[in-house]
């Protein structure tokens, strides 16, 4: 009988589900690190909530473990890479909490408009201080929604009924998921104009950390008010603050901080700042959605191997698993690829399996491709939740088989349409195992993907190879490897290079303004895409 470890207060309930499917359950609250550390090598699986940090050091002792299940969508308290190589699955659940949270960011913009927070403490003291807290109407605002995913979405709907204008920025969103939602796509700089409200509910990324700053805030109207239940590091709150010193920004409500437990910031205190403790997740609904949740996901996978919203497991069978391995790389490959390449919504994705890969089980290997091209702008990711978070956002994704692979025994290509181009990758193995990018935006290539590469896309003139060594060598930064390819002489043309280390962006810059360069983009490849 396997066996499992609550070590986070969550709903009883949890408990009784493994009983219930034959897990044995030990629930243990509130273990020290060196409590945990000492136990648990004597699980198979592990069940948190936010509190429990499961360092390297912990799974480095769990000589059993097979599974750690999540009871929410942050796994920030869990090393996921060092759960990845000592081969266990790591689960959450992500949508257990949306309603929730997207409720609690309605409840603070009515907070912040109404200062209720503010009035409350002056009634309590017995000030009666009616002609102080005048608050504006949200019906006829304009709300900007940055992040229009599950959470973000919910915020619209609920806005909308408060007869509110919703505006939204999202990478993602189609027009049609826009349309759908009733609510207008727009971009960053415009919604920060036109926005009376601002909801954050983006991941933390490379792409949006910080997203609110000095720069932003300038491009604000006189008079906004922000609202933050993502995630902290979404808000330079020194350049928030500042902003709301000086009037530009009315007020804030914010229910995270760059650091947590925030006992102690430097936007506490201010009177026209509401804060909570983190509390977006927290009623008795979510945590039995998420507790319920987490115990079956955990059950089925200790009991049957099935695999749900796990964040470092594909969902491949033993069997499959060695004919797939090489084009699991490959669509991983295609798909970051052209994650990185596009820079507007995506409303469809086509992929063709030709020769030897129309014989497989292509399923997995197009949620590879998905995971691939979601996972610049957005978090956990992974190929089992990315056809669904490509649905979600109106996506269409489309495959297609064929028997021949022209001039190749096997070959993949990826087309990718977003609302201002198409975009087009071919990959194919080489010796039957090795990935190789045979074509990017209709120019033959032959190349290897490296952890650091440079693709720069020029007109076909002489000097360009003889400029880019110049630059990055002035730069200290060495090439390793050089591809190129063209269209046809004097046409277009693509230099893919691997470097040591990626370029700075006034490196970058220095490379756009060589003559004939057309675009430049520096990208990046997890160790194990390539």
């Amino acid at each position: 009988m396997p066996k499992v470890l609550i070590s986070d207060d969550m709903s009883p309930q949890a408990a009784e589900i493994f009983r219930a499917r034959g897990v044995d359950v030990d629930v243990k609250t509130n273990l020290s690190p060196a409590e945990l550390k000492a136990c648990i090598g004597d699980y198979d699986g592990l069940t948190v909530r936010s509190a429990t940090k499961v360092t390297p050091e912990i799974i480095a002792a769990a000589d059993r473990l097979r599974v750690i299940g999540r009871a929410g969508i942050g796994v920030d308290n869990v090393d996921v890479p060092a759960a990845t190589a000592r081969g266990i699955v790591v689960m959450n659940t992500p949508f257990g909490n949306s309603i929730t949270t997207a409720e609690h960011a309605i409840a603070m913009m009515f907070a912040l408009a109404r200062q209720i927070p503010q009035a409350n403490a002056s009634t309590h003291a017995g000030k009666w201080e009616k002609s102080k807290f005048m608050g504006v109407e949200l019906a006829g605002k304009t709300l900007g929604i940055i992040g229009c995913g599950n959470i973000g979405s919910i915020v619209a709907d609920r806005a909308q009924g408060l007869k509110m204008r919703v505006i939204a920025h999202d990478p993602y969103l189609t027009p049609a998921r826009a349309e759908a939602l009733g609510v207008e796509k727009v971009d960053l700089d415009q919604l920060f104009r036109r926005a009376d409200f601002i909801s954050l509910h983006a991941p933390a990324t490379d792409a949006t950390r910080g997203i609110i700053n000095a720069e932003t805030i300038a491009k604000m109207r006189p008079g906004v008010r922000i609202i933050n239940c993502a995630r902290g590091a979404l808000v330079n709150e020194a350049d928030l603050k500042a902003g709301l010193d000086s009037g530009h920004v009315a007020g804030a409500a914010l229910d995270v901080f760059a650091q947590e437990p925030a006992k102690q910031n430097i936007l506490f205190g201010m009177p026209n700042v509401v804060v909570t403790p983190h509390l977006g997740a927290s009623t008795v609904e979510a945590q039995e959605k998420v507790a319920l949740q987490v115990a079956e996901q955990l059950a089925d996978f200790l009991l049957k191997g099935s695999v749900v919203n796990a964040l470092n497991m594909p969902s491949v069978s033993a069997e499959e698993m060695p004919r797939l391995r090489p084009y699991m790389g490959l669509a991983r490959q295609l798909g970051s690829l052209a994650g990185q390449l596009i820079e507007s919504a995506v409303r469809s994705v086509t992929i063709e399996y030709e020769g030897h890969a129309a014989a497989l089980n292509v399923k997995p290997l197009t949620a590879l491709v998905l995971e691939g091209l979601l996972a610049p702008l957005m978090v956990s990711v992974n190929m089992v939740n990315a056809p669904t978070l490509a649905l979600a956002r109106g996506i269409a994704v489309s495959e297609v088989k064929r028997e021949q692979a022209g001039s190749l025994q096997t070959r993949v290509t990826l087309t990718v349409v977003t609302e201002v181009q198409s975009r087009t990758l071919r990959g194919t193995l080489v010796n039957g195992d090795q990935p190789r990018i045979v074509e990017i935006k209709g120019i033959p290539m032959d190349a290897q993907l490296h952890p650091a590469m440079l693709l720069v896309t020029n007109n076909d003139r002489p000097g360009l190879i003889g400029g880019l060594g110049t630059v990055l060598g002035n730069a200290g930064i060495n090439i390793a490897t050089f591809h190129l390819g063209r269209d046809r002489p004097g046409g277009n043309a693509i230099a893919l290079l691997e470097v040591d280390e990626p370029p700075s962006e006034a490196v970058l810059d220095q490379i756009r303004a060589l003559p004939n360069v057309v675009r430049v983009k520096s990208l990046r490849f997890a160790a194990g895409f390539c």
